[in-house]
Formats: structure tokens, sequence, C-alpha cells
């Protein structure tokens, strides 16, 4: 049986590492951390079931914590600790999306007991993610949004590949949601109750890249005064995801072929090598091919890492998808103004789908992020978005894959609601095409059966009682 993983988060090391201690004792997977920042990043490179966390912390309090977990990984139950408690703050916690509230000192049966319940509580979450998925056919992947023809074959692709352990590589611009697919893939993947582990191949300075991969011996080198575990030895039993691994310095791609060669991994400074499972999953932004040819990436490892490719379009070439995107960016990032920007209006939607976002979906999310925390009312409005965004301002172009497509839309003039733009856009499609699903579906840029499933959620039938909408074409 998989075990459960926590993030203790305590400014105090002393306290710290006794809590972590007392829950590794009982079976848990542990990570330290000693400030909010830190407990971010730890999240950042393998989400928990649990995060347990010291409430008055400098820098960032545990409820700031809280606040920035929820919404991002809404699977991880948050439990605050702290000498400080109140009946008002812990009713204001729970209020806040707090699994529990404990109050120092807490007895070790109790914190046992707290964070074994928070634990079933997130494993069960994530099995009834995956059942929903499976019950809706493939449509839906948890964190990816979109009906446009492309993203729904990217969905199709994850759930055909995620139960396997095959290698996959996934391409596409900056900003495109190359992590969000890979941890997708994880997701539904056997190895889903392990974390999953993420690194920035471009991001870590060469002479640092062995030592960050592979771990260290006691004694390698000048300051190795522990043994250290590198993060393809923490992947093991999980997934190891390689974040522009066209960046991979040369001695480190024949030591990744190793990996996947012979599963096997050598610490800096060992004398042995052991076994690793590990399902390797890599993204680049650059043509891997094209760096094969220039002699920058080895032929050998290409052909490791590319058994299944995956690549994601640009935001520009599913324009359709934006209402869709910005309404999630707003729900995700709506804690930052109390929930006061509900809706985005007629006009700041109308520059958005107009907009050829070079940073896709990332730039995308930050417009959205800082229009909420410009916004003074509930709707944001245009002179909330960045400058860049209203002074670049493009309209749709004849050879636009979305204009060829025929997606445009009618934006509703009380602004956009996710759920109420959904069942609008197919409503308006359905009317135009004379409940023809064929039709509309091709109108909407989404397939047939993407289409059949939307009609039944939102229970959209023929005005006249008929029954259901045509397959091709219409019934007499």
């Amino acid at each position: 049986m998989s075990r459960s993983s926590v993030l203790v988060v305590e400014d105090n090391d002393l306290e710290r590492q006794i809590t972590a201690d007392t829950l590794r004792e009982e079976g848990f997977n542990v990570e330290e951390a000693a400030t909010g920042k830190r407990a971010l990043e730890c999240l950042g490179l393998g989400e928990f079931d649990v995060v347990l966390t010291d409430l008055m912390m400098p820098g960032m309090s545990g409820d700031e914590l809280l606040a920035k977990v929820r919404p991002v990984y809404p699977g991880t139950q948050v439990v605050l600790l702290t000498a400080h408690g109140t009946i008002e703050s812990a009713v204001q916690a729970m209020k806040n999306g707090a699994f529990y509230y404990l109050t120092k000192p807490t007895d070790r049966e109790t914190l046992v007991m707290t964070i074994s319940k928070a634990a079933e509580v997130a494993t069960l979450k994530q099995e009834n993610a995956l059942l929903k998925t499976k019950l809706e056919g493939g449509l839906t992947v948890e964190g990816i949004v979109g009906v446009d023809e492309t993203i729904q074959d990217v969905i199709r692709i994850v759930r055909k590949i995620a139960p396997s352990n095959s290698t996959a590589l996934i391409q596409g611009e900056s900003g495109t949601g190359k992590e969000v697919i890979a941890r997708g893939i994880h997701r539904l993947s056997p190895r889903a109750a392990r974390p999953f582990v993420a690194i920035n191949c471009s991001a870590i300075p060469e002479t640092l890249m062995e030592n960050e991969l592979f771990g260290h011996e006691k004694g390698a080198f000048t300051g190795a005064n522990e043994r250290k575990i590198g993060l393809v030895e923490a992947a093991d039993k999980s997934t190891l995801f390689l974040d522009e691994i066209a960046d991979l310095p040369p001695p480190m791609q024949a030591k990744m072929l190793r990996v996947l060669q012979e599963r096997e991994v050598r610490r800096v400074g060992g004398n042995e090598s052991f076994h690793v499972d590990v399902r390797l999953i890599a993204a680049t932004n650059k043509n891997l091919a094209d760096e094969v040819a220039d002699g920058r990436f080895r032929e050998d490892l290409y052909y490791r890492v590319n058994v299944v490719t995956i690549t994601l379009p640009p935001l520009r070439d599913r324009r359709g998808d934006i209402p869709l995107l910005a309404a999630h960016a707003l729900k995700k990032f709506g804690h930052l103004a109390d929930g006061h920007a509900k809706e985005i209006s007629r006009e700041a939607m109308e520059i958005l789908v107009d907009y050829p976002w070079p940073g896709n979906v990332r730039q995308l999310e930050s417009a959205i992020e800082r229009a909420i925390l410009l916004c003074d009312g509930d709707k944001i409005m245009p002179k909330d978005l960045p400058a860049e965004v209203l002074s670049r301002k493009m309209p749709s172009r004849p050879g636009d894959k979305s204009a060829a497509r025929g997606d445009r839309f009618e934006i509703p003039n009380e602004g956009i609601n996710f759920e109420t733009f959904e069942r609008d856009l197919i409503l308006q499609a359905m009317e135009k095409s004379d409940w023809v699903i064929a039709k509309a579906s091709k109108m909407l840029g989404m397939s047939y059966r993407t289409l059949q499933y939307r009609l039944d959620k939102f229970n959209l039938k023929k005005p006249d009682g008929g029954g259901k909408a045509g397959a091709g074409e219409m019934k007499p």
C-alpha cells in the first residue's frame, strides 16, 4: 500500500524535526519546509496529500499559505498548527478551506489521527476525480481546459498512455501548458499516489546538474556533510518530469540514457549503482530532431525519449478556448480580490480573444491575475488589462485557424461565467445548425462525442420537444 505524503511547514527547527520524525515513524512520507515560500517550492516539485503548517510564521503565515495552496492544489488537505489558537480563528480557518485546526502542544495520537484522516480525504478526492474523468468518456483531464479539437486529441492521447510506463515527449511553445499535461498523465497513472517530481533543465547550472539529478554520498566533496537524495531517486516508483530537456548538458544526457536503459542510478561519490523504477516525461520548446541533427542532443537518447510525442498548439490557434481559459484563471486567482472580481466584461473578453498571446496560456493567466488585482468592481474591464494586451490588440485574420474553423462567438453583455458561457455557446451553435449535431460540432471546433456529452450535461433539447438533436440531416 502506498504511503501518504505530508509536507511539514514550521519555522522552529526543533519543533519541525520532532513533528516530522513522529510522522515518519508512523509510516508517512515526509518533507520539511522552514518557510511558506519554501513550502510552495516543494509543492512545485510534487503534490502532497497533506500540508501541516504552523499558523504564525515570519514572511508568510499559515493562513496566507492556505490561501495559495487551495486554488492550485485542490486535492491537498491543509492542517493548521498553532500555539495561538482561538475558537474564532479555528472557525475562520475551516471557512477558508482548512481540513482541521490543531493547537500546540498536540499529543502524538491526535496528530497522527488528524493527518491520517486528512490523507484519506485527499486520496478519496483523487479517486473521485479519476472516476469522474472515466465517466465523462475521456473528454476531460484535471487541469487541462479546452474544447478545441486539438486539445481534445491531446486528452485522448493522455488517457491512452497514462496507464503505461512508456516515456513521453511533450513539445510546444513556452507557456502552452507542457507541465500541466505531464501532471495529467501522472494523475491518471498507477503512480499517482507518489509525488510528481519536476526539474527545469534550463534553470540549473551545469556544475550542479549531476548533484541535483543523482544526489551524492557523504564526503563526496567539500561541504558534503551528509548524503543527499537526487531527484531521480526521489522519483522512484513515480514520475520524473524533465522540462526543457534540450538544455540538458551532454554529460548528463549520457547518464540519463543509462537511467532509461539500465534503470540504475549512482550517487556522486558512490561506488555502487542501485535500481530505480522511474517513468520519464520530457518536454521542450525546441525541435529535438533539429537538435540531434546539429549535434547538440544525443540521437540514442532522442529515440529513448521520443516514444510517444504530444504536440501542444499555441493559444492563437485555438482562440475559441480563450473565454474558457480566462474563466478558469478567474476562478483560480479569485481569492486575490476576496471574490470581488466575479466576471469578465464583454469589452475585456473581446480584447482577450483578439490578442495573439505570444506567451500562450501562461501569459493569459498572468493577465487575468493582474486584472483581478486592479479591478475596482465585480467585472474586469479593459482598463484592468496589461498595456501590451491593449496596445497590441489584433483583429482575427482570414488566415487564422480559428477564423477558418468559424468558431467566433457572441459574448453576453453581463460578462462571462464559465458554466453559463459554455451552455449559451453550445445553444447558439445548435440553433444556427438547425439542431444538427454534426454541423454544430464543426462550428464549435469540438468532436461529435464531446458535443453529445455536453448536450446531455446541460439538458439541451430541441425546442419543439421532439427528442434528441439529429446526428446528420434533420429528421422530419
